[in-house]
């Protein structure tokens, strides 16, 4: 992830307007798209792969291990910016100009398989030739469920990713002899101490609205687990009775990151991917609001290429290390995490290379040497079960700071269920931004906004 090009996994900002026309195109110009055999040669060509994520550099690791057993596939990555990501893929999938291989994601924002699925091959075949025929109960379900669209297997996930925790820059906080924020109080103490010393404590682009979401959530999840995705599917109310009240509460604990100086000045009119990323990787605050793919720029060549990215010359690599979302209800409900599929490899069915293509994304997405080459990136949980990071041979920044929290953490992540975006409709996710902006600039009452997210959820 490209501090300017990076996910949502982080993070699905799409064209949400645009989704039902773009189907309707991509319905009428993929042939092939249900299935059958596949154009081309299995294990010789060149394809080109669209995505947001990974980072370029980690794009080039999963290349080179996959060319080590396909050396006569050659593959092209490139990285287009998440914001945009929707308007130039409709266009280039309905011409074999485009993409091989482009990346899809569950739910409604950038990249949906839902918009996109219709441009893509189904993918069971191949996933079933390679795993058997339980192959589904040898990876992921979030990857499975979030990628499937009317029984078809759009595309195959290469991992998932998580959020509901900060990141802190460690050097920082000791450098000032801090402690790493358990609620609201000690994150406005840290704060203020930081803010006194010269220092930034903690930026968020909360004009990128995902990003609000990902925090709104953490903080639902806080005061109860799971709440949100039953408010988001219909089977719990934002307004009324004990859920009302609860979502009032998490609203208000919203507001109050705003009000308390928590939020940087500004920062509704900041992005999360360039701006408030940027300005972390600058070392100008010491915390941030992202989940578990910035797990990878533990990693010390990620870090200092991110660095780089961000306009630091000669940087030196900041320790990263994930802590709990503070308890700001009070409640002991900490830790919680939440995620889908990061991405998923489509294939074409406007490409004349379907067969290389396909034996790409199965081999990553798929196979035990794929998977663990994925894992040792840290920018996403693997898709197929068993595969942890090999830390022994991952290059962190600090491993006596990171190694041991690293570990845990992925350990953490990977064993959660709660969905991130996957329940979330296309009409919710321009609610959720009107709602949580509009709290947090003060354009927009609690109640009101709590209202107009009820009136979607019950509309659908």
């Amino acid at each position: 992830m490209q501090t300017s090009k990076k996910t949502l996994s982080a993070r699905r900002v799409g064209a949400v307007a645009a989704v039902a026309t773009a189907s309707l195109l991509l319905a009428a110009c993929a042939p092939g798209s249900q299935g059958g055999a596949t154009t081309g040669d299995a294990t010789a060509g060149s394809i080109t792969w669209w995505g947001w994520t990974p980072d370029a550099i980690n794009a080039e690791k999963l290349i080179a291990a996959f060319n080590e057993e396909y050396p006569d596939i050659e593959v092209e990555f490139v990285s287009k910016p998440i914001d945009s990501y929707d308007s130039v893929l409709s266009p280039a999938i309905t011409s074999s100009d485009g993409p091989d291989v482009f990346n899809v994601a569950p739910g409604s924002a950038n990249g949906g398989v839902d918009t996109f699925g219709p441009g893509a091959i189904d993918l069971k075949p191949a996933v079933e030739e390679a795993l058997g025929p339980d192959w589904s109960s040898k990876v992921s379900e979030l990857g499975v469920s979030g990628l499937t669209v009317d029984d078809k297997l759009v595309g195959l996930s290469a991992g998932a990713v998580y959020s509901g925790n900060l990141w802190i820059n460690q050097g920082i906080f000791e450098k000032y002899d801090l402690e790493p924020p358990t609620d609201l109080a000690s994150w406005k103490q840290v704060c203020d101490t930081l803010e006194a010393a010269g220092e930034g404590c903690f930026v968020q682009g909360a004009g990128q609205w995902a990003f609000d979401m990902d925090t709104f959530e953490a903080i639902v999840e806080n005061i109860e687990p799971g709440l949100y995705q039953k408010a988001t599917v219909g089977e719990a109310s934002f307004t009324e009775g004990d859920s009302g009240q609860k979502f009032t509460r998490a609203m208000e604990a919203w507001k109050s990151l705003f009000d308390e100086g928590i939020m940087q000045e500004g920062a509704v009119g900041l992005q999360q991917y360039p701006d408030a990323n940027n300005e972390f990787m600058q070392g100008k605050y010491a915390m941030i609001m992202m989940g578990s793919w910035y797990t990878q720029y533990a990693v010390k060549d990620s870090m200092v290429t991110a660095m780089e990215a961000a306009g630091v010359s000669d940087p030196e690599p900041i320790t990263l290390v994930p802590v709990d979302f503070p308890d700001l209800a009070g409640t002991g409900n900490v830790g919680n995490m939440f995620g889908d599929a990061d991405y998923g490899l489509a294939v074409s069915g406007r490409s004349d290379n379907q067969a290389a293509a396909t034996t790409f994304v199965t081999w990553l997405a798929t196979s035990q040497t794929g998977q663990q080459s994925v894992a040792d990136t840290l920018n996403n949980i693997p898709a197929l079960a068993g595969i942890t990071p090999d830390w022994d041979q991952i290059d962190l920044v600090d491993p006596e700071a990171q190694a041991d929290v690293l570990s845990a953490y992925t350990e953490t992540a990977a064993a959660s269920t709660q969905p991130r975006f996957a329940t979330v409709s296309a009409e919710l996710n321009t609610a959720f931004r009107d709602a949580l902006v509009g709290v947090a600039g003060g354009d927009t009452s609690i109640p009101d906004a709590l209202q107009t997210l009820q009136g979607v959820a019950a509309a659908e």
